[in-house]
């Protein structure tokens, strides 16, 4: 019986490599998929770990490109922050991992597949609505959440059985990932405390102040000071430098695909900066309708993103409406980069629509008279005019 299970290295997903290979007989077949937070050795060490648990075979698929190009993409496109504040660091990830986990499964020929996920979080829906409508004839098994199985229990499970690790629970859960850093702990099991700076994965080293330049050709990233790269290596650049001034960090409150609210710390220099910077350059290159609607589809991509509708048809919809908004996002960003923040300076771009020749806000204009805007603004107002001559309401 082959069973591909989605295996991370954690406490859960060891558990679920003993119990299913020991305790039910399966198959097992490991599988990581790597979306920007696995290191050569990690990933060597969880290759280790799996096959001494009891896995038949373990695989790590690299999925950053596909992470960027199906998803990171679209939510730079979208200037996509849920709440105003998170850039779906890890929610994003989940779907690329869930669909890669369905190739790999398809591919070895597995009628099960199992990952393990509690019943009281988010990943559990994303993860079975995604094998549910890619390989339906697919079993899914999901021992943790099925038998409401505790941390201590797991781990004296497999103690009983010969697997000795630490597994002390470290005092804050860190997901690593392209698109950001999640960072969870005690502080963010309730409503009023702050983490404290030590529980981010960096430090402030750096406290001069630095000025780069981003530069985007239709939408994406393609250089940072004038070098030239691929938006996946000038995240990864990105983010290295501007951790250095522990930038990107803030507590996301969101309500949860199962219907409660949850608190979540995060680390997330670079995707904060591009899509804050791609949305001062749309602001300078987009009309008003463009930028209007473009919110409306880009909260609304991010919404269902989240809650794991990825594969809905209206999302390659919103996908090619967002791409054919960038033909004329290209241009440069100036960015300043201070301890613990950032700021944007400015742009410059061939597609600049301040540079037009009609007149300058608030200063000249060329292009009418000003009788012509008399005329304008007397004809807007009536609607106004009839509305309180009906309703006689000058309150």
């Amino acid at each position: 019986m082959k069973l591909v299970l989605a295996y991370s290295g954690g406490l859960d997903t060891s558990y679920c490599a003993k119990y299913l290979s020991k305790e039910k007989g399966y198959e097992v077949h490991a599988v990581s998929v790597n979306t920007g937070g696995f290191s050569v050795e990690e990933i060597t060490n969880i290759k280790e770990k799996a096959l001494e648990l009891g896995a038949t075979s373990y695989t790590s698929i690299d999925a950053v490109q596909t992470f960027y190009d199906k998803v990171v993409k679209y939510l730079i496109f979208g200037n996509v922050l849920k709440n105003n504040t998170y850039p779906l660091s890890v929610s994003a990830e989940r779907i690329v991992q869930a669909i890669e986990i369905v190739k790999h499964a398809k591919k070895i020929g597995a009628k099960y597949i199992a990952h393990g996920s509690t019943g009281a979080g988010n990943d559990q829906v994303r993860f079975d609505m995604i094998f549910q409508i890619i390989a339906p004839e697919i079993e899914i098994i999901t021992p943790i959440r099925d038998h409401t199985l505790s941390r201590e229990a797991e781990i004296a499970y497999l103690k009983e059985n010969g697997v000795v690790y630490p597994w002390e629970k470290a005092k804050y859960s860190i997901n690593k990932g392209l698109w950001g850093t999640s960072v969870g702990g005690e502080e963010t099991l309730t409503s009023e405390k702050p983490l404290p700076d030590s529980a981010y994965p960096s430090q402030l080293q750096e406290k001069n102040p630095v000025t780069i330049k981003l530069t985007f050709e239709k939408g994406e990233l393609l250089a940072i000071d004038g070098q030239k790269d691929t938006p996946v290596n000038n995240i990864t650049k990105l983010n290295a430098l501007a951790s250095t001034y522990a930038i990107g960090r803030d507590i996301h409150v969101g309500d949860t695909i199962i219907g409660i609210k949850g608190r979540v710390g995060f680390e997330a220099p670079a995707p904060l900066i591009i899509i804050k910077a791609h949305h001062l350059l749309e602001k300078h290159t987009l009309s008003k309708w463009q930028q209007f609607q473009k919110e409306q589809q880009g909260n609304f991509y991010g919404m269902l993103l989240h809650e794991g509708n990825y594969l809905d048809e209206v999302m390659r919809n919103i996908e090619a409406f967002l791409t054919d908004t960038q033909r004329n996002v290209s241009g440069d960003v100036f960015v300043g980069l201070y301890p613990f923040q950032f700021r944007l300076n400015g742009i410059s771009s061939r597609h600049d629509l301040m540079n037009a020749s009609f007149g300058s806000y608030g200063e000249i204009n060329k292009e009418w008279t000003a009788d012509d805007a008399k005329g304008f603004i007397k004809i807007l107002s009536n609607a106004g005019k009839i509305y309180n001559h009906v309703n006689n309401n000058n309150d």
